[in-house]
């Protein structure tokens, strides 16, 4: 299973890529694997400011509906319009062209809670 090192996870099965202010989120290889193949992604929080642990979308697979939990409080400032057109991309390249919202990370948010790529590896057991 593929798990970048430079990413940081959630228990959750997100990954979260941070670059200054910005945080670009998506699910893990892992997760996409579980789900199957994915046919829908609903994200309707865009300028919307949530906490961490809010649910900011969900993902559609053909067998099951998942909930998209946000790693930290921050506003949704993008969609990746890409997968509307094609959510396969979630499946294909998960840490690449993949990646779901990107959000301006809130003042004082915590990223403690976040895990490494060994971390998150240990987590799944």
């Amino acid at each position: 299973m593929n798990t970048p090192s430079e990413l940081k996870y959630t228990k959750d099965h997100e990954w979260v890529r941070i670059e200054g202010n910005i945080a670009t989120i998506g699910i893990t290889d892992f997760a996409q694997s579980e789900l199957g193949d994915i046919v829908f992604v609903d994200v309707d929080t865009v300028d919307d400011e949530l906490s961490a642990g809010d649910v900011f979308g969900s993902v559609e697979a053909v067998k099951t509906v998942s909930d998209l939990f946000l790693p930290l409080s921050g506003k949704v400032v993008e969609f990746n319009t890409k997968i509307e057109d094609e959510p396969e991309l979630l499946n294909t390249d998960p840490y690449g062209n993949g990646w779901i919202i990107k959000l301006d990370i809130g003042e004082g948010a915590d990223t403690s809670q976040l895990l490494s790529a060994e971390q998150y590896q240990a987590s799944l057991g």
